[in-house]
């Protein structure tokens, strides 16, 4: 009998873990889709389209559509300025960058591309939008991007996503064009796709130091002088990713000392060690993908993390090894909002997922002298936070799942989408300013504010179930109490703007569940906490599947 993948959860990956690179590349140019498969269509989730090209889901056919779309979804728009493009570390990104430029130069699309042709972070390609547009977002000569990662996900995955000029991850108004758009290239042949040769692209590229523009942009938006006047030893660690370049020009450009922990680069990551489920996978947030890293925690003062893309952050400490994502996004709340940050408005408010921590509601509360700070729940995405962090609204806009950005020192744009980096620096400006690691800072708050047990947990559901559930109306659950409390609130809509969320959250007054279908497989995503224990959480995820059951009719 095999044994159990997940038996290996935190052990380095053997030669039998690696995907066969070559063999991904060739699939990604031979593969051709079938149209007529729901599975290997272009389909944009949170963070654009994603597949593998071994199951024939990220292949050239779908890079050559999906850009041509983008080209005339741009056009229509009258987006007639530069296009941003980055990539990340993934075996099929060049690949899929090469191809993307064949069709963006066939359009005539103006391409800046990293001068060096290196990888490029996420918040870089964010960052660069923003700087171009001004903060406009009207009129000519608009700039976009597109970042060709799937994030963290597996080496034998791809990713392709797009940002219109406000910087961050495009909405569905704009990704379902976009998706339907290239789906209809696919089904016709490709016959309207327009494409030149990649030396001819290349060549019609233009350069842009991606890299020199954030890293040296970094001290209007976080303490570097503090960082550096305290002496942090910070260890940094790529995990591989994009962020690989940047760590080492960020402590030579500010002074830091700053390690690189570990400056490889390899598309099968043979040097991580693997997820909770025995897969590569490159998830800062994960205690058995950072298993690595935490075992030198010693060594540094902070030592971090980020993914492929480095748009996620890992906070690791001396004295807690591995933050929860939840704990560290109430810390920066805290910190940030409690004086840290004088040049912001008054009125800036905190944004978070509605599947975040009840800490950081009750860390907002106590705010300013416990008169509080508005707080903005939304729904799962970070594209819920861009307006506000565009027009300065939102001071701050985090996700549970270790994605967050904030604003400059004087209360401007810096990043529209997740920025890893710079919640890494972060961590280090907060044990400059303060004397203590950000983990004793939610120990802190523990004791204040109670400690709240928190988890994420799945369960299986078909097509039908998950559409249903994302389709539930309050009505639809007939529950008054969950785990023994009265139930409070019953949401399929989010507190903060009225957006569908997509599933169902219910809440007590120690304690929530939200269940959310997956995008990928059968199941659904059950998050929980309780403010009163590992055992009463328990409690509530068991009721929780009741509840989502009986609304389903299961």
């Amino acid at each position: 009998m095999p044994s159990d993948p997940g038996s290996r959860a935190g052990t380095l990956a053997t030669p039998d873990d690696l995907v066969d690179v070559a063999h991904l590349v060739t699939a990604y140019y031979t593969g051709v889709p079938d149209p007529e498969n729901i599975d290997q269509q272009v389909a944009f989730g949170t963070s654009g389209h994603r597949g593998s090209s071994l199951r024939t889901a990220f292949n050239e056919t779908h890079i050559l559509a999906t850009t041509q779309a983008i080209c005339d979804y741009r056009k229509e728009q009258g987006y007639d300025g530069p296009l941003f493009i980055g990539r990340d570390t993934h075996g099929l990104s060049e690949p899929a960058w090469a191809t993307a430029l064949e069709v963006l130069a066939a359009n005539d699309v103006t391409v800046l591309v990293d001068w060096a042709d290196r990888y490029t972070p996420t918040p870089a390609v964010s960052h660069a939008i923003i700087k171009a547009n001004g903060g406009r977002q009207t009129g000519s000569g608009l700039a976009d991007g597109i970042v060709v990662t799937p994030s963290h996900n597996p080496p034998s995955d791809g990713g392709f996503k797009y940002n219109p000029p406000h910087g961050g991850p495009a909405d569905t108004d704009a990704t379902s064009v976009i998706a339907a758009r290239a789906n209809e290239l696919i089904k016709a042949g490709l016959g309207e796709v327009r494409r030149i040769p990649f030396a001819r692209a290349r060549a019609a590229a233009s350069s842009y130091d991606f890299m020199g523009e954030y890293v040296g942009d970094l001290p209007s938006v976080v303490d570097v002088e503090a960082i550096r006047a305290a002496g942090v030893r910070i260890g940094a660690d790529p995990l591989g990713g994009a962020s690989v370049d940047y760590w080492g020009a960020i402590g030579e450009r500010h002074g830091l000392e700053l390690t690189v922990v570990n400056p490889l680069v390899d598309p099968t990551w043979r040097f991580m060690t693997l997820d909770w489920d025995g897969k590569i996978r490159m998830d800062c947030s994960s205690p058995s993908a950072m298993a690595s890293l935490i075992g030198r925690k010693d060594d540094y003062d902070i030592a971090t993390g980020n993914d492929a893309d480095a748009d996620r952050h890992g906070i690791v400490t001396p004295d807690a090894g591995l933050m929860n994502p939840n704990h560290y996004l109430a810390v920066a709340i805290g910190y940030l909002f409690g004086g840290a940050r004088p040049g912001w408005p008054e009125t800036a408010r905190i944004g978070k997922t509605l599947v975040s921590s009840s800490m950081i509601d009750r860390v907002a509360s106590g705010l300013d002298n416990g008169r509080g700070k508005p707080l903005v729940e939304v729904p799962v995405g970070f594209k819920w936070f861009v307006p506000g962090l565009i027009d300065g609204s939102f001071g701050f806009g985090g996700e549970e799942s270790a994605g967050a950005s904030f604003l400059r020192m004087d209360g401007s744009s810096w990043t529209t989408d997740k920025d890893g980096i710079l919640l890494c620096l972060l961590a280090s400006e907060i044990l400059a300013k303060t004397g203590e690691t950000p983990s004793r800072h939610y120990a802190e708050l523990v004791a204040k504010y109670g400690d709240p047990a928190y988890a994420r947990v799945d369960a299986p559901a078909n097509r039908e179930q998950k559409a249903k559930l994302a389709a539930l109306s309050p009505s639809d659950v007939s529950a008054t109490s969950l785990a023994g409390e009265p139930i409070t609130a019953k949401l399929t809509e989010a507190p903060g703007n009225g957006a569908k969320i997509g599933g169902l959250k219910v809440t007590t007054e120690s304690a929530w569940f939200a269940a959310r279908p997956s995008g990928t497989e059968d199941v659904y995503k059950i998050y929980a906490e309780s403010f009163r224990g590992p055992d009463h959480l328990a409690e509530v995820q068991a009721a929780a599947r009741e509840v989502v059951s009986a609304a389903l009719g299961a």
